[in-house]
């Protein structure tokens, strides 16, 4: 039986995480987070291949040009910003949710709009490293659902 893949994505500045203004995205770094989702993924049975870029066509290129079967996406400032990202995500065609650190919604104004959120199954949101993790439990039970 084919194991199934997630594709998680970090998008820009997500590599300063642990020391960039803890207050906010907390004090976990991206390794932390990184470790925290391959052992869950393990017990679960499926792999997780993990990138952090701070390169919008990076991203674009991993959303389009690698197998997976479902998307775990912080894409951070890009949230609010990447019509581009947004139409990878339309012309691939695959289950993704969309993860944020902090609340985007007690944020500044311009964080409070994201483009992807409406092309997206869910979004969690404010709840730390804990946001990853609850996407994880949720691509589980969707691709458990959907086989």
């Amino acid at each position: 039986m084919k194991k199934n893949k997630i594709l998680v994505i970090h998008g820009p500045n997500l590599h300063l995480l642990g020391a960039r203004e803890p207050d906010i995205y907390g004090k976990a770094t991206l390794e932390d987070i990184d470790r925290e989702l391959k052992v869950r993924a393990k017990k679960n049975d499926f792999t997780i291949e993990a990138i952090q870029s701070n390169s919008e066509s990076e991203i674009i290129e991993k959303i389009t040009n690698t197998a997976y079967d479902f998307l775990i996406i912080n894409p951070a400032a890009y949230t609010h910003t990447s019509v581009a990202i947004r139409d990878a995500l339309l012309g691939v065609d695959k289950p993704v949710i969309e993860v944020h650190l902090s609340n985007i919604y007690k944020r500044e104004e311009f964080r409070k709009k994201s483009l992807i959120s409406d092309v997206v199954l869910g979004v969690i949101s404010g709840l730390g490293k804990q946001s990853y993790l609850l996407a994880l439990d949720a691509a589980r039970d969707f691709l458990n659902k959907k086989s």
